[in-house]
Order: structure tokens, then sequence, then C-alpha cells
């Protein structure tokens, strides 16, 4: 970032790098129903999605800012008949470029048509390493199918990631997950303990582990990684409520991060639309470097002088950025409060006590049922939205 200021007199402002990452989010719609989703819970009130010809402008923008890594996402891109074409500009303007993907759609023909294309790399998510634990999370029987893909990736050549999220429910399997990863040759295994957004917030209570089953299955891929060395690189993401400090969200808002959702809205991070108050520009209506230098929504949290105390004066603020300005005002209602999960929140017995219900709840074994990922859901959530 570079500081600029026109008066002498008046506060510097921050001015970004370009947005390195572009996150190209072409829909919605997903033939999963995985409870701690982090789309919108009111995904169908976005069902207009982006054409073809307006992804493809996004594309050439975004290049031209200087992004140099996309990632197609959803819900499920390849529900997206054009994304073969959208892999093949973004090619061409020079992105290296990631499908994140349920494997669902993902056949011999259209994995042949995406390499020719330049696809350079495949993210495929597991839900389990059992199929009735992956089935039952995803409300569909994808798992035979998940692993006849993973089969496919490495057999035209890819480097693969597995990815796997991580929750009350799954974590006692950790070694089974990573065994499967290896018997997959996956060269990266990703096991993301779940965020609280989205789907995942609505289901924390349920999802949360307690400390003592994050420290077994830690200690259980430290093991496997001691073992296995670089033959399959293995990440494990604590979840931030186990954490004394905040993660740097997006390295900073808007600082190295852009999303853009299937409906056209640009975003600094994937849950930005819970925060009330900002208005996200529409690529199909505003150009993307007005968009990213200028707009309101992309300038609120940069820089630190919109910080409060204690963040204001805290040290790590140039680490940390404050933490997460999403699960800021998830928890506290305000967006401009310090990430709580910081011991040096005034809010962080919020995050104490939702640890200490979900592991209360585990012992108890008076869970409620999931909420699985579902429009039915979405309208109960969100009556305003339901049908007439």
């Amino acid at each position: 970032m570079t500081i600029t200021t026109a008066d002498p007199c008046e506060p510097a402002m921050v001015r970004p790098g370009p947005p390195l990452w572009l996150l190209a989010e072409l829909t919605y719609r997903c033939p999963l129903h995985c409870p701690f989703c982090y789309n919108p819970t009111d995904h169908i009130r976005y069902r207009d999605e982006l054409t073809t010809d307006q992804w493809i402008d996004v594309l050439r923008q975004a290049r031209a800012l200087g992004a140099a890594q996309l990632g197609f996402s959803g819900g499920e891109p390849l529900l997206r008949d054009d994304l073969e074409v959208l892999v093949d500009a973004a090619h061409r303007l020079g992105f290296y470029t990631n499908l994140i993907t349920s494997g669902v759609g993902l056949t011999e023909q259209r994995l042949g048509a995406l390499k020719h294309a330049g696809l350079d790399h495949i993210q495929l998510s597991f839900q389990d390493a059992t199929r009735e634990l992956n089935d039952f999370l995803s409300s569909t029987k994808t798992f035979e199918l998940k692993s006849r893909v993973a089969r496919l990736i490495k057999r035209h050549g890819y480097p693969m990631v597995l990815n796997c999220v991580l929750h009350r429910h799954n974590l006692p399997h950790v070694d089974k997950i990573i065994e499967m990863a290896l018997e997959m040759q996956a060269d990266y295994l990703e096991l993301a303990n779940t965020q609280y957004y989205g789907w995942g917030l609505v289901n924390r209570a349920q999802l949360m582990p307690d400390a003592a089953q994050l420290r077994e299955a830690e200690a259980v891929v430290n093991a496997y990684r001691a073992r296995i060395g670089q033959r399959c690189r293995i990440l494990f993401v604590v979840p931030d409520y186990f954490e004394s400090r905040p993660k740097a969200c997006m390295s900073g808002w808007g600082s190295v991060f852009l999303a853009v959702a299937p409906d056209g809205s640009a975003l600094p991070c994937h849950a930005a639309r819970v925060i009330p108050g900002l208005s996200f520009p529409n690529v199909a209506a505003t150009p993307l470097s007005d968009i990213w230098y200028h707009s309101d929504a992309f300038n609120a949290f940069r820089g630190d002088a919109w910080m409060k105390e204690p963040c204001g004066s805290c040290d790590e603020r140039k680490q940390d950025f404050g933490g997460c300005r999403c699960q800021a005002y998830q928890l506290t209602g305000d967006a401009r409060a310090a990430d709580p999960v910081c011991a040096k929140s005034p809010e962080h017995g919020v995050v104490e006590h939702a640890v200490q219900f979900a592991a209360g709840q585990r012992r108890e074994s008076r869970e409620a049922p999931l909420i699985f990922r579902s429009d039915a859901n979405a309208a109960r959530l969100h009556p305003s939205l339901a049908p007439d």
C-alpha cells in the first residue's frame, strides 16, 4: 500500500495495491446441502447471475488492475455451462486458475475440456472419509462420485488439493481423512475447521468442537506430518473461536482480495454482505478500478483510522488489522469493534460463552438437529423471501 494525501493538514489516505486474488463466485446454486456452507443464508435472493460476456469483462478488468490468481467458486461452479469458456478467457489473460468444486458434474469429458481450456489447479471437497458421514453432511449420495473424480483429477495430471471442513462430527476421523488423501495421492490436504459464517453460524452450537477434540486432532495431524514429510502437505486451520488473537482476515479489508458474487456485487470478503450500511457496487454498472480504489465499501475498513479501542492503539494492529469485520459485527453488532476472538476485546466473553455452551451441549448430547443449506431452509430463515 502507498500513503497519499492532497492536503498536509488532512489525515493521510491509504491507497491499496492491486487486488492480487480474484474469487469469481459464479453461482450460489449447489447440488450439496452442507450445514457449514459459507454462502449467505439468503442465497435465494441472488438468483440473477452475470452473463458469460459480463464475467469475461470482469476478468479483463481484474487482470488489468494486476490480479494474478483466480478462483472459480460457488455454490458449484460446474453448474455453469460456460465454465470452460471462462477458464479459456482467464488462461488467455494470464491468470493462474483454480477450480473449487464438490466434483459433482466433473466428468471425464468435461475435465478434458477444462484441461484443454487451460485450467491450472483443482480443489476437491469431501465432507468425511466415510461414505455414511460424507453423504449425511452433504445430504447427498456423493462419496463414490467424489472418489471417482479424485482419480480423474490425478489421471489428468493435475496438482490436487483435497479439502475437508472439520467440526465436531468428523474431527474424530481426521486420521481416516488423511489416509484417504494419501491413498488418492493428493498433493495438499486442507483441513479447515469450520469458521462461523453463513450456514456455519446458523449451526454453530451443533458444529463447534471442544478444546480437547481440537488438541487431539491437531496431535494426529502433527504425527502424520512428521511421518509423511512432503508426500502430502497438510494444512490444519484452527477455528477462530479457539485462538487468543484474531486472524489477519483477507490480509486486511480491501488489501489483496476481491470477490465478485454471482449477481455481480463486488465484495472485500465472502461474508461482507452481513454488515449493514455498506452498499456494495455491482460490476455490471461500475468499473472495477473505481470499485477497488474509490468505493465507500472497499475503503470502509482500510488502514486503521476506523479502529476503535483497543485496536486503535494496539501494537499488533498492523499484523491482524483488527481481525474480521464480519465476525465483529455478527458477535457484537458493531463492525468497527475489535474482533471478539481477541483476548484484548471487551467482548471476548461472547466467544468464551459460545465455546462453553457448545462443549456443554456435546457432553449432554442435547443437540438441536442440523439445519442443512437448502432453498426451503433459506426461506424459513428469511420469511420475506418465501414465495407467496
